[in-house]
């Protein structure tokens, strides 16, 4: 069975009972993308830094698109501060690494000032066979979609609630199946919620209103340019232009419906997208004349990270393994939330009110009643997307709800008023009640739309008579002075050479112990993609 319907006043007022149900065991993490660059404002064309240990193989500091778009990645908490404190520590290593070389990390969504896109640098990993697929995985993208898209960066927020809240909720639901299938169907219920519902995040955390007129150059668009700061366009109501059109959408996958009714529907879609040929890409190649890959493949989706979405469910990999083959034979065991900015105002892009709506917000859509979804909704979630995205603080915005439309304000409400229930959960036998306060911010900015950060950045920039490029690169600055005062202690510094160095002998290992050429491991590694379709 798909749906699950059950009443989300019992399941609330249950859990609020429970002594079984320990919410308390939550797991959070981060993945962080902050692009590299100059004291001038524009992207750093240097190799990734030695000094930070390699990007293949490093569990805390890789590199996302480009040598210059690092990514940072926390270990799985089960409290709020600790999640930061490991955030904040790889930060001070970091800038300890590249502010002697004159770099800084842009603190910002959209990239800084681009050069033209063959100059973008792509990521290098090595040698190795892994290291090769995500490099030539990235050579697609670029082909694909243009390099200056890849330079977008945001947040990534990694949930996970623990089995026994997963037990609990399968007695609510006098449900027996297995504990991993329910859990499943359970995280599916919720991402079908979330994708319903998460325009409203957008509204509150979209941090991304404005971009260099450069990024937009030869693109088709609607901005207009921004009436104080030259070399600046934005929409006057925007708030999240790179979860719009802009940033990573394509044309190419619009028309791919994605089923999250079940897993076995949601393995066979995206498993067809990787396999089946795509004419435009086709057209490209996957080798050039030369004989060097220029793609993975020219299907519609080279992997499953191709597809752009908002939510991903998430079962940790093992090497060589593909993410739908380990969904596939392990079942779904965290959901990835992929649609929050980088708030520039902050160092570390994120604060703990954002993570705590979050938590309220993702716990409200796995309580609420999830029904299966079809196409008319899937096209309307789109829709609402773009409506928050470009003219999200716009008076009086309209969203479709089924067969009518609905004011923003009043949907966003009702959503807030149950995301409160679920705060009055998480806050139980805590005391101060931090997650009912970080609610009750957020009604604040539905009636005070000038305090979104969206809102707050356009007043920024209007106040200082600033374009988008000078605002972002002093905060860039800002940051920067922040973690060179607060330096790493000299026992976690060490430790964090150590892991570098750790992380470059892995990567050479596995250079050094391959058994197989390049083409037969991309053979073997598409082969795991036929047991999850049925075309």
């Amino acid at each position: 069975m798909t749906e699950f319907s059950l009443n989300f006043n019992k399941a609330l007022e249950f859990f609020s009972q429970s002594t079984a149900a320990n919410i308390e065991g939550i797991l959070r993490g981060l993945e962080k993308e902050s692009l590299r660059i100059t004291p001038q404002g524009t992207m750093a064309l240097t190799p990734h830094p030695a000094s930070l240990g390699a990007a293949l193989t490093h569990p805390k500091i890789t590199t996302d698109y480009s040598e210059a778009l690092l990514e940072f990645i926390t270990q799985p908490f089960s409290k709020t501060e600790d999640l930061l404190t490991e955030l904040y520590q790889i930060h001070q290593f970091t800038y300890s690494q590249i502010h002697p070389k004159h770099e800084f990390l842009w603190p910002a969504s959209m990239p800084c000032a681009l050069d033209r896109d063959e100059n973008i640098p792509v990521a290098q990993y090595g040698s190795s066979n892994s290291g090769k697929m995500k490099t030539v995985y990235r050579l697609g993208l670029g082909h694909r979609y243009g390099r200056a898209m890849q330079t977008i960066a945001g947040i990534h927020y990694n949930f996970s609630l623990p089995d026994d809240f997963w037990k609990s909720l399968q007695t609510l639901h006098n449900n027996s199946d297995s504990l991993q299938d329910f859990k499943t169907r359970g995280y599916f219920a919720l991402i079908r919620n979330f994708r319903r519902y998460f325009w409203l995040l957008i509204y509150l955390f979209g941090a991304s209103p404005a971009v260099s007129s450069c990024f937009v150059k030869k693109r088709q668009h609607q901005l207009q340019v921004f009436p104080y700061a030259d070399s600046t366009h934005y929409l006057p109501y925007a708030t999240s232009l790179r979860m719009g059109d802009l940033g990573y959408q394509s044309d190419a996958q619009k028309k791919l419906v994605v089923n999250y009714n079940n897993i076995a529907d949601y393995l066979k879609t995206l498993g067809c997208a990787i396999i089946q040929s795509h004419p435009e890409y086709d057209a490209i190649g996957v080798k050039n004349s030369a004989g060097e890959y220029q793609q993975l493949n020219s299907s519609l989706l080279q992997i499953e990270n191709e597809f752009y979405s908002s939510i991903r469910p998430k079962r940790t990999t093992q090497r060589g393994e593909t993410a739908l083959q380990a969904l596939r034979l392990r079942g779904v065991e965290y959901i990835e939330v992929r649609c929050v900015d980088l708030n520039p105002y902050e160092p570390l892009g994120i604060t703990e009110t954002q993570i705590k709506v979050m938590d309220a917000f993702l716990l409200f859509c796995i309580l609420s009643p999830s029904p299966s979804t079809d196409e008319k909704e899937f096209y309307q979630g789109q829709e609402n997307q773009s409506r928050i995205v470009n003219r999200g603080r716009e008076p009086n915005l309209t969203l479709l709800r089924g067969e009518s439309e609905v004011l923003m304000s009043d949907w966003a409400e009702a959503i807030l008023q149950g995301c409160m229930q679920c705060a009055e959960l998480l806050d139980q036998n805590t005391s101060p009640q931090t997650y009912q306060k970080a609610i009750n911010e957020q009604l604040t900015k539905l009636h005070q739309p000038e305090l979104t950060p969206s809102a707050q950045i356009l007043y920024g920039m209007r106040e200082q008579h600033k374009n988008f490029y000078d605002f972002s690169l002093d905060l860039a600055k800002q940051h920067a002075d922040y973690f060179l005062r607060h330096p790493l202690s000299h026992e976690l510094y060490r430790a964090y050479v150590k892991l570098a160095e750790i992380s470059q002998q892995d990567q050479t290992n596995l250079e050094q112990n391959q058994t197989m050429s390049f083409d037969e491991y991309l053979q073997r590694y598409f082969a795991q993609y036929q047991a999850c379709q049925c075309c």
